[in-house]
């Protein structure tokens, strides 16, 4: 988090032209784009037919174009398998034993079983943006829609990702009503705090503001919310007595106002504690933010309680947003 922006696209460091193509696919283009590539046979690379005016042939252009075009194919190819083989290498399992659980969401359940389109937005800091990501297929807002996509095909889901680097609560306060609240959401992920603990901000402060923003967005909607807390990450672990305020008063601050929470900074512990899983196998070199993985199974884990609750609502049991009755992830 700190003060860093969200990761772009600048660090591929492709021309132009290939950047502008590696942004408009999609995992599922991906795949295809590295089928494609894999099919070429060397009289099509050799051979090229001459261009039409409309066209431009492999074969017109300099080496110096075709070695951009070749590493841009490699970088397509590169991404689409690790996105294919993230959970390959670790498996993203949940937690052992009884982690907090994040309660039923009847709102966002509710659109997706009855058909109608869903707006997620997901509200936070640099680790919303997906700083620390090898590219934004890899942040966790787009992992979740991903997700949320593949179980429901047919429906209309949005994930907006509404995340700023270097901020926390007074920053968000001051955009949570053009960025939040005038979107309508049916559900809003507030991930918050961390920055706070950087800062050695009060954690109390802190939470009367979350406080005040979720009594903000109750009070024009019946969105679902859930808390994000802090990330176990060894930057976060030097102000130990701070995180763990935070942790404590956002767990609060989620049961007084009837939200969910996701125990991120328990979730994220279990998977070095008791999953024995190296911590730089899913935060980065900085110490503070998670990388492609940690982002996949976070958002795989939130995704599954998304699932859960549609499963739930669907079976005729609408357990309220404040009850926590099931372990989710």
């Amino acid at each position: 988090m700190s003060s860093l922006r969200p990761f772009g696209l600048t660090a591929w460091l492709v021309a132009p032209a290939a950047a502008a193509a590696l942004l408009v696919l999609t995992p599922a283009s991906q795949s295809r784009a590295q089928a494609q590539a894999a099919q070429a046979t060397p009289a099509q690379t050799a051979s090229p037919a001459p261009a039409s005016p409309s066209q431009t042939s492999v074969a017109a252009t300099s080496p110096e174009q075709r070695g951009i075009t070749a590493r841009a194919i490699d970088k397509v190819k590169q991404v689409a398998k690790s996105a294919g083989d993230v959970f390959n290498r670790v498996p993203c399992l949940p937690p052992k034993g009884g982690s907090k659980t994040m309660g039923s969401l009847p709102h966002v359940a509710n659109k997706l079983v009855a058909g109608k389109p869903v707006v997620i937005v997901a509200f936070g800091s640099s680790s919303t943006a997906g700083y620390g990501a090898s590219s934004p297929d890899f942040n966790y807002p787009n992992r979740l829609a991903a997700q949320l996509r593949r179980q429901y095909p047919t429906a209309d889901i949005t994930v907006i990702n509404a995340g700023v680097g270097g901020e926390d609560a007074p920053e968000m306060m001051k955009r949570l009503q053009r960025e939040v609240i005038d979107v309508h959401p049916d559900m809003v992920i507030w991930q918050v705090g961390t920055n706070a603990v950087l800062r050695n901000l009060d954690p109390g402060d802190t939470a009367k503001m979350v406080e005040d923003g979720i009594s903000r967005i109750q009070a024009a909607g019946g969105a679902d919310i859930v808390l994000v807390d802090p990330q176990y990450s060894p930057a976060v672990n030097q102000r130990k007595e701070s995180a763990g305020k935070m942790v404590k008063l956002l767990g609060k601050v989620a049961e007084l106002r009837h939200v969910g929470i996701f125990p991120r900074f328990e979730v994220m512990r279990d998977w070095h504690e008791n999953q024995s899983i190296p911590v730089e196998s899913f935060v980065i070199a900085d110490g503070l933010h998670m990388n492609d993985w940690g982002y996949a199974c976070f958002a795989q884990l939130l995704g599954d309680d998304i699932i859960r609750s549609v499963g739930q609502i669907k079976l005729g049991v609408n357990v309220p947003g404040d009850v926590r009755a099931y372990r989710p992830m």
